[in-house]
């Protein structure tokens, strides 16, 4: 990935930690903020210690930065990104990976085509489903 798309500065990532919004999968989380320049998106890729050796974190983002690099061209360029890996993602493929990745920045808006996140979920009872009425269910 070309220095130019990278996210590298501590304040850089504290800004979208700040003022961003996030989404996640079990996989992933994805922090987003608009930039004031849109010339091209960058990325932070971030992986926790706990989730293993430096070995095993820089596999994590190198494998994470190539989806995002083989990707650019379907990514809105106004964005600063962070991708933080979590643990379910140790144990999967690089298909696997990067449908996961794919379905985190389309949930969250951030390809071109997908909507943008509205921040507010569906309530419980639209999602469908075995629905319990309150009190008509329960034994006494």
């Amino acid at each position: 990935m070309e220095r130019k798309l990278r996210l590298r500065r501590r304040e850089d990532f504290n800004k979208v930690y700040r003022h961003g919004k996030s989404f996640a999968n079990s996989q992933f989380v994805v922090y987003w903020r608009k930039r004031s320049d849109p010339v091209c998106f960058r990325l932070g890729v971030s992986v926790s210690s706990k989730l293993g050796g430096a070995v095993v974190r820089n596999r994590m983002k190198r494998m994470v930065k190539e989806i995002v690099r083989l990707n650019e061209s379907k990514l809105h360029p106004e964005y600063d990104l962070i991708l933080i890996v979590r643990k379910p993602a140790l144990a999967m493929v690089y298909k696997e990976l990067e449908g996961s990745v794919m379905h985190v920045l389309r949930k969250a808006g951030l390809l071109k085509g997908s909507p943008p996140f509205s921040g507010t979920r569906n309530p419980p009872s639209t999602r469908g489903g075995n629905q319990r009425s309150g009190s008509s269910n329960r034994s006494k």
